[in-house]
């Protein structure tokens, strides 16, 4: 499809709300939010309904049991990225440095200490997100670098962790939250808590995606001083609508001529174009878009290639990836790492662009020593993986993954390996997922079974503190007879979600 230039504000006719609609919206949160129960808030207002005791389902005809789903997560705790209460954790005599073990944990008392969890705890997902884990479980859960979101059955997010450029979408700018919150927009905007599909989280700014396909944006839309502008895709922000203060600004590291949305704001250019959103990648200072008809949108900061179209310059709209768009094959995956984007096509050829000064687009051209080092347009991303199929990829910090469709895993970047690799040590399983993080990878095989590699010196590897490293991929013991589902990893924790 073709982008249109025009930039005019409209409303969709799927963003109108009648009055009768917003009542209605109103009683909804009032009789049905399940709000953590820990919270002093309630933006919502009116009486909450706590479904974490297992209350009957009668009162709640449109709800069913479904399976339970564990959550167990490790790392490094800073900012309250994995809610537990640390003191009473594992009665380890350090635990006012680092925890080790897999019990289960106790309440929400975590103060974000940034204490290291060597070994994957189990999180008492009741209290973290006021649920029954019966009639309302946890869907998905995704670390970004600094936050964590969970998605549950009911279609309402949690999201919790660093906030210091209100990338939580809680309508304010604190440093942190290190409590589970719900995004919980007011009734007047056009997302609703409830029908909230993904969430790509940020260590600046987040993007979410609505069931209608709507995209919303939040945090920090850069700076022109800096590291480029536009990443929210919502245009040129002033200072007044962009919520910027020099207070505020200054105590977070940021310059006067940046701006923020604290709460989530819809991407009005989409509307505009009727462009339907499917997935959402967001890298630093750069997001990354595919629609459903296979279209790869980019906007923000243009230095290093990030947005994919030779032009150094920042885009304030979400704009095709031209080379992409003339292209036979749609692209059916995206996924964004710091300063890079990985496509893949629905033939299974990956292709990368931006910067590539440690192999993180994994083309072969990078340097390690060569920091300018970038792919300015998609290039595809072959050597080993030319001829196979690719099912699967995953971007971290500055290295990304690929899984083919006989469950091969190949990996590049971190100044390792400047094209991709095969994973051998793992060729008597067949990988079915994939998650990078800062240096670290994760992977999932088809019975369930997690693997960890590469640099874990923030806990990252789930193997305990006696095995801080490893170059080749290694068993986490602690799910032994478990069998993981999901997976997603941080920059500095990760999280998997195991089904009973």
């Amino acid at each position: 499809m073709m982008m249109t230039t025009s930039r005019f504000i409209s409303v969709s006719i799927r963003n109108v709300r009648t009055k009768s609609q917003l009542s209605s919206l109103s009683n909804k949160k009032n009789e049905l939010s399940i709000r953590n129960p820990f919270s002093t808030s309630n933006n919502g207002g009116g009486n909450e309904k706590d479904l974490k005791n297992g209350e009957d389902t009668e009162d709640f005809p449109g709800l069913t049991t479904m399976p339970n789903k564990k959550l167990f997560m490790w790392g490094t705790n800073k900012n309250g990225v994995i809610p537990f209460d640390e003191n009473e954790s594992s009665g380890d005599p350090n635990a006012t440095t680092a925890t080790s073990g897999g019990g289960t944990t106790g309440g929400l008392l975590n103060m974000g200490g940034g204490k290291v969890i060597y070994e994957p705890q189990e999180i008492d997902v009741c209290n973290a997100f006021g649920i029954d884990n019966k009639t309302v479980t946890i869907r998905n859960i995704v670390c970004g670098p600094s936050s964590t979101a969970a998605i549950l059955s009911n279609d309402t997010c949690f999201h919790f962790g660093e906030n210091k450029s209100g990338q939580l979408g809680h309508s304010d700018r604190s440093n942190t939250h290190t409590t589970p919150q719900m995004i919980d927009p007011p009734v007047s905007s056009s997302l609703v808590f409830d029908e909230i599909s993904q969430i790509s989280p940020g260590s600046n700014f987040s993007a979410i995606i609505d069931k209608k396909g709507d995209l919303y944006t939040f945090g920090y839309d850069g700076s022109v001083l800096q590291n480029g502008i536009g990443c929210l895709g919502l245009g040129y922000l002033s200072g007044d609508d962009g919520d910027t203060t020099s207070s505020s600004s200054a105590s977070s590291g940021k310059d006067a001529n940046s701006s923020y949305r604290s709460m989530p704001t819809l991407v009005t250019s989409l509307i505009e174009d009727g462009v339907i959103a499917t997935q959402v990648a967001v890298g630093a200072s750069h997001m990354a878009v595919l629609t459903d008809e296979g279209e790869v949108l980019t906007t923000g900061a243009g230095a290093y290639g990030r947005c994919g179209n030779l032009d150094p310059i920042d885009q304030l709209f979400l704009e095709p990836v031209e080379l992409l768009s003339s292209g036979s094959e749609k692209i059916s995956q995206v996924a964004a790492g710091k300063d890079f984007t990985l496509v893949l096509d629905t033939e299974g050829v990956v292709s990368a662009f931006g910067r590539n000064h440690k192999g993180q687009c994994g083309t072969g051209s990078g340097l390690g020593v060569e920091m300018y080092a970038m792919e300015a347009m998609p290039i595809a991303v072959d050597g080993m993986l030319e001829g196979r199929n690719v099912v699967k990829i995953a971007a971290g910090h500055s290295h990304g993954a690929a899984i083919t469709d006989v469950g091969e895993l190949f990996f590049w970047g971190m100044g390792v390996a400047l094209a991709p690799e095969s994973v051998s040590n793992l060729g008597h399983v067949k990988i079915v997922d994939v998650c990078c993080g800062k240096d670290y990878t994760i992977a999932l095989d088809s019975e369930g079974h997690v693997y960890s590699f590469g640099n874990g010196r923030t806990g990252v590897l789930g193997l305990g503190d006696k095995q801080k490293n490893s170059k080749a991929p290694v068993l986490i013991g602690a799910f032994k007879g478990m069998k993981v589902t999901g997976l997603s990893a941080g920059w500095d924790h990760v999280a998997c979600l195991v089904e009973e």
